[in-house]
């Protein structure tokens, strides 16, 4: 007999389920599951698992579009983690998380939360975190509290990864208006295990019993995914704080070492991490998966707070805690390594055998002998999630926007234009650790990251490397969210052919806004097609993602903003690559174009985001050309005649030649750009590199070779930045302005004493 409830309406009169985020049909289909009312537990249990951010109930009939298999694929979408055979008996797993609105009600916590989520997503999989990433935007600069979360974010971020030991080694930096009352703070983590070593999240084999690993359960998190993610900001989100969840990042390194122990030992049937709701989606996913049922005993988990009700038990998002499904037979052992790792276990359910119809059922009981408080299907709270194919609309001004042209910057305001996008981000990356373990060859301010590829048992290093990238550009996807998303594949693409990588894989991180607007979902639909096209394209699998939706703020939605995380392999690391300098006397060679053609056009760039100018129409993505470039570029780098590489992306050509110059105190002459246009148009494709004099024939040759169209355009030296347009200089400005300029500004505004909450 099931605990029911006398009353189900809240305190201030609404119905429970409205107040948990169900809508009235969703109600309905869980009477329907039931056969009969829920109670107020059963009700919490649904509500988070069938929020938008746990079941994806609005996004998963686009995301099945995606590709998700190919070469090397040992886990695909799906599970915690994306998993890849990388050779030499390793696998990586890698994943991508968002964190948006917890960071934006408690910058710190949220943010470092976020990155305690991730990597236990990482270590569930069985492998060792070994690289963080955080791709990050924020309001504007201008806007104090934009200042206030971004100061928080980066000092949360760099609190918990440094303590718990994992390097943060990139990322990407925007301020932008459109996040300014909604920040998007994604998190990526990359991990290592033995390929014997994979585990998955299933409970199977009847009377093996759930642990219950690390901290105690308290009241923070409750909500966190159904208040906090599915929902957008309005006034009075600051009153939402206590959904935020708390992090201690020593529990999770000891926390880190015991699973991993655990399953060294072959303790483990199976394992998953309490991140979003918490012990109900713990509990219902290893069930479901492994096909069976589990009666799980809500009053012998350990709580720091008292008078807690069941629903709250099972819906808190508390951190550092897991749930392992061990056989009683190794239950002594478990247990042991536990205590050598001062990490708290607990018994706290038991493995059922699914009923004659074959359908399993979570119970949550007091006590085992005790009563039953809740009794569902442990499928229903995953397979009979609502699935929505919402209306979905272009905006109505879509054609005229595109047909109507983008002005090309004034050539008296080109140097201005320039300054105010240079911008060093090391404020940022000098408060991570990037060097932890001593793998990281490259790490922040190049292209992409480069570790090398050490076994994550023996530490054997295997002489190759991975790569990593993250990449997003709301302006493109603002002006297209197809040909955007799939033009920033492309460029992350590029950016792992900087440092000589192969790209092998994609995780993504779908930041819209909210999805009940037809133009929102028509953004998403469209993202998702261009990233299917351009990585059918590429061939490479989508093992795993993230869906972040209710990105709106005072009914206000972001600019669609997919980001794009790739993992790359390079075969053979003997040296490392090039990055984004150059010395005095290299000639600087533009590849992948030959600045012959017609004016390109500026739709999408900074240029024009600046001028407050979002119309145009995208120049479309030349597939065969990216891959000419990129693979001329990583034999390049493997050779190892370049002196420096950057690729052309945001800012387009002034501002890649521009951080070349600062990054290595060399001023530039460039000579002959026909236009502004081809100055800051951002198309993917093109990468500037800097070459000695003595290796020029040899790098032209090799671009002759490979079909990619090039030209030389200027050399590395002197004092100045100066770039020569057909009848005169377009940009001419000292480097040591250039360099202030590009060194100060994020000094400046944050850590000044100038942020407000």
């Amino acid at each position: 007999m099931v605990v029911t409830d006398a009353l189900l309406v809240a305190p201030d009169g609404t119905p429970i389920h409205r107040a948990l985020g169900l809508t009235d049909a969703e109600l309905d289909e869980i009477r329907s599951i039931l056969g009969r009312e829920p109670n107020r537990l059963e009700l919490s249990m649904y509500s988070v698992m069938w929020s938008e951010h746990c079941s994806y109930k609005s996004s998963r009939i686009h995301l099945r579009r995606l590709p998700t298999s190919g070469e090397g694929v040992l886990v695909g979408p799906g599970e915690n983690a994306g998993v890849m055979d990388v050779g030499d008996g390793i696998a990586a797993a890698i994943r991508i998380e968002s964190h948006n609105h917890p960071s934006y009600i408690e910058p710190y916590q949220g943010a470092a939360t976020g990155a305690g989520g991730i990597l236990r997503d990482i270590f569930t999989m069985g492998a060792r975190p070994i690289a963080l990433m955080d791709p990050l935007r924020f309001g504007p600069l201008e806007d104090p509290r934009s200042r206030w979360v971004a100061e928080g974010v980066v000092s949360g971020i760099s609190g918990y990864g440094n303590s718990v030991g994992v390097p943060t080694v990139g990322g990407e930096l925007v301020f932008d208006p459109c996040y300014q009352g909604n920040p998007l703070v994604n998190v990526l983590c990359l991990g290592l295990l033995p390929v014997e070593r994979l585990v998955l999240a299933k409970a199977t084999g009847t009377g093996n019993l759930a642990v219950l690993l690390g901290s105690s359960t308290g009241r923070d998190g409750i909500g966190g995914v159904s208040v906090l993610a599915s929902a957008g900001f309005d006034e009075g989100s600051e009153d939402k704080r206590p959904a935020v969840q708390v992090g201690d990042p020593f529990e999770e390194k000891r926390l880190i070492e015991a699973c991993l122990a655990l399953l060294d030992a072959g303790l483990v049937v199976g394992i998953q991490d309490l991140g979003g709701a918490g012990l109900t989606c713990a509990a219902s996913e290893t069930a479901a998966n492994g096909g069976m049922g589990m009666d799980f005993d809500v009053s012998a988990v350990p709580r720091r707070e008292e008078g807690m009700e069941p629903f709250e038990v099972m819906t808190s998002e508390s951190q550092e805690r897991m749930l392992a499904i061990v056989t009683p037979e190794g239950l002594p052992e478990v247990m042991r390594l536990c205590e050598r790792w001062e990490v708290a276990a607990t018994v706290v359910g038991r493995v059922t055998d699914p009923g004659d119809d074959g359908v399993g059922l979570l119970r949550i009981v007091d006590g085992f002998d005790g009563e039953v408080l809740a009794s569902v299907p442990a499928s229903s709270l995953h397979d009979a999630a609502p699935l929505y194919d919402r209306p979905r609309a272009e905006p109505a001004d879509l054609e005229s926007r595109r047909a109507a042209a983008v002005a090309a910057p004034a050539v008296a305001d080109a140097t201005g234009l320039l300054l105010d996008m240079v911008c060093d981000t090391s404020w940022v990356s000098s408060q991570y650790d990037h060097q932890l373990f001593l793998n990281t060859v490259e790490g922040p301010g190049g292209d992409a990251v480069l570790l090398r590829l050490k076994h994550p048992v023996t530490g054997e290093d295997t002489g190759r490397g991975l790569a990593l990238t993250t990449d997003g550009n709301h302006r493109w996807c603002a002006v297209d969210p197809r040909t955007g998303t799939a033009l920033t594949v492309a460029e992350s693409i590029l950016n792992l052919a900087c440092v000589g990588a192969r790209p092998i894989a994609v995780v993504n991180c779908l930041n819209f806004g909210n999805p009940e607007h037809p133009e929102v979902m028509w953004q998403l639909s469209e993202a998702v097609d261009g990233m299917a096209e351009a990585c059918k394209a590429f061939d490479l699998p989508v093992i795993g993602g993230n869906v972040s939706l209710y990105n709106e703020s005072k009914g206000v939605n972001i600019d669609p903003t997919p980001v794009i995380g790739m993992l790359g392999v390079v075969d053979a690391l003997r040296t490392r690559p090039p990055s984004v300098t150059q010395s005095d006397g290299d000639v600087l060679v533009l590849l992948g174009d030959d600045l012959s053609g017609p004016e390109p056009s500026l739709a999408g760039s900074l240029a024009a985001w600046t001028a407050g100018d979002r119309n145009g129409a995208l120049e479309p993505l030349d597939v065969e050309s990216v891959q000419r470039v990129a693979g001329l570029l990583r034999g390049l780098v493997a050779d190892d005649v370049l002196s420096g590489v950057h690729d052309v992306s945001s800012g387009g050509l002034a501002l890649a030649l521009a951080e070349m110059a600062v990054a290595s105190g060399q001023g530039s002459t460039v000579d002959a750009v026909p236009s502004t246009s081809h100055l800051f148009a951002e198309t993917p494709g093109r990468v500037v590199v800097a070459v000695a004099p003595s290796a020029l024939d040899a790098v032209l040759a090799a671009a002759g070779s490979a079909g990619v169209p090039h030209v030389v355009i200027g050399r590395s030296g002197g004092a100045h930045f100066t770039v020569a347009g057909p009848s005169g200089p377009l940009i001419d400005v000292d480097l040591d302005r250039l360099t202030t300029t590009w060194r100060d500004r994020l000094p400046e505004a944050l850590g000044a004493g100038t942020t407000q909450a």
